[in-house]
């Protein structure tokens, strides 16, 4: 189990790096399919993946574009997807939850390795020590 402490910080850069780029993705298919940006909720919902997915996957301000990301999904399931049905699978939110929940994770975790966030903090600390 040591093994696999030793390694979580790269685990949630990992998923943190892979989720944001598919946030991005899904922002892109909004975009490519002729959404306006001037449109409610769409427009600016794909604006929210777009720039969102980018900062989450390069680890950049991560807490608050995973808050403001999550947030969305949340709204998307509750007022779009909702309505449908009860459940996630009947009503067809079951990406809109999971986005919601992994980036409500990524908020209380943090970027993890391999990001501008852990740069940033390492940066603070050496200027601190000198």
């Amino acid at each position: 189990m040591e093994f696999l402490e030793q390694r979580r910080d790269y685990a949630l850069a990992l998923f943190r790096i892979i989720i944001g780029l598919f946030f991005v993705i899904h922002g892109v298919q909004h975009l490519s399919k002729g959404t306006s940006l001037l449109t409610w909720p769409s427009g600016p919902m794909s604006l929210i993946e777009l720039i969102g997915g980018a900062l989450i996957a390069v680890g950049l301000w991560t807490r608050w574009a995973a808050l403001i990301s999550s947030g969305a999904m949340a709204y998307a399931y509750f007022v779009v997807h909702q309505p449908r049905g009860l459940l996630p699978i009947q009503n067809g939110g079951e990406l809109a939850a999971v986005y919601s929940w992994a980036f409500l994770l990524l908020v209380f975790t943090g970027a993890g390795a391999w990001s501008i966030d852990a740069l940033r903090k390492s940066s603070k600390r050496s200027l601190a020590n000198v």
